[in-house]
């Protein structure tokens, strides 16, 4: 049987990874240590993903291993060579305010990481396609050069401009800006990512998300932008808005739409291509509209405050043209609205947080 490994598999996008690609009748070896909670504490473990996984997916084999480990790493590739159909690279430190605190340890999963899985698959798997998840985060703050036009709740590209209309596409320069130390180490993995494709013929793609979110999302303060502020929003905890009057846009993809785009890379895998992919125009908002319809699913105000401090290299505006990839998969088309991405958060929240505290009430 074809196997599919998986890296950061009981995270968001590979925990839908996995249930996607075992549904379509591949074996899955997922890898993960749950970094998650070490790099944001113990609410945002991903251990209660992973149990889901063991008990419901079946045929999933769980490696609970660091990605940085060459030879457990090796031991895996060694083990499952001959069989390995795809490598789907979800594993990462994902926040760039954490990567300022651990350069180093930043630096070490995002890049070496990395490199360590591409030279797994160039010995024993170099017709597989190795699918990864990069980041909007490589543009660094070149985004914020655009004209911006502010808006009563949003911040808007101006429609002249060429991104105005469908966003922002894959010829947006990653140099001279300042990317945060997180988006310079996934830069670094993107590149090489790119340069296997390229330089040894290795069906690569790397995929630059906007915000990924669903509600196999563990969002914490610095990290995950939707879940944590739905969570929020269901428990009464604080969320502080930082910076931009709360008018900075995001675009926001359900993992289950983005993990359906990279199964269709599977199926017709190319060499070293980049993919903006995100909401685009279809799915985004800024932050004080999402405040908005938080509120409106809980009936609630929600308890938020604002800082005029915006996040190092922080995007004002962001909406991703995933044309490309549309032209190059006419077959993959958006399952969720934002509407529908944050109901689904907001059900699977109260009732996951309903386990372990309640629910604040109205």
């Amino acid at each position: 049987m074809d196997v599919a490994v998986i890296t950061g598999s009981a995270g968001l996008i590979g925990s839908e990874a996995v249930r996607l690609f075992a549904d379509k009748g591949l074996r899955v070896v997922g890898i993960d240590n749950d970094m998650r909670g070490v790099f944001f504490g113990a609410d945002a473990s991903t251990a209660w993903n992973r149990c889901q996984l063991q008990a419901n997916v079946r045929g999933y084999t769980h490696v609970d291993a660091d990605i940085r480990d060459a030879d457990a790493m090796e031991t895996v590739f060694r083990r499952y060579a001959g069989s390995i159909a795809t490598v789907l690279h979800a594993a990462a430190q994902p926040s760039h305010d954490w990567a300022a605190r651990d350069p180093i340890t930043d630096f070490t999963v995002n890049a070496n990481g990395t490199l360590v899985l591409l030279e797994m698959v160039r010995r024993y798997a170099p017709t597989a396609p190795f699918l990864f998840m990069s980041t909007n985060k490589v543009y660094g703050d070149t985004p914020n050069r655009l004209p911006l036009v502010e808006h009563a709740t949003r911040w808007e590209c101006d429609p002249s401009h060429s991104y105005g209309i469908h966003g922002i596409d894959e010829t947006m320069s990653i140099d001279t800006t300042m990317h945060s130390l997180f988006g310079v180490s996934k830069a670094s993995a993107d590149l090489m990512v790119q340069e296997y494709g390229r330089y040894f013929g290795i069906p690569t793609a790397c995929f630059r998300g906007g915000c990924l979110t669903g509600p196999a999302h563990s969002g914490a303060p610095l990290h995950g932008f939707l879940s944590w502020l739905v969570k929020c929003a269901v428990t009464g905890q604080h969320y502080t808005v930082f910076g931009y009057k709360g008018k900075q846009v995001r675009d926001n993809i359900h993992a289950h739409d983005l993990v359906a785009a990279l199964w269709h890379f599977f199926q017709e895998p190319r060499v070293g291509e980049v993919y903006n992919i995100g909401g685009g125009r279809h799915s985004h908002c800024s932050m004080l509209e999402a405040i908005e319809i938080c509120e409106r699913l809980t009936g609630r105000p929600l308890n938020w405050s604002y800082s005029e401090d915006n996040r190092a290299g922080d995007h004002i505006w962001w909406v991703s043209d995933v044309r490309k990839f549309q032209n190059h998969y006419p077959g993959w088309t958006y399952r969720y609205d934002l509407g529908g991405l944050l109901g689904e958060i907001h059900a699977a929240l109260q009732d996951r947080v309903g386990e372990d505290q309640p629910v604040a009430s109205k």
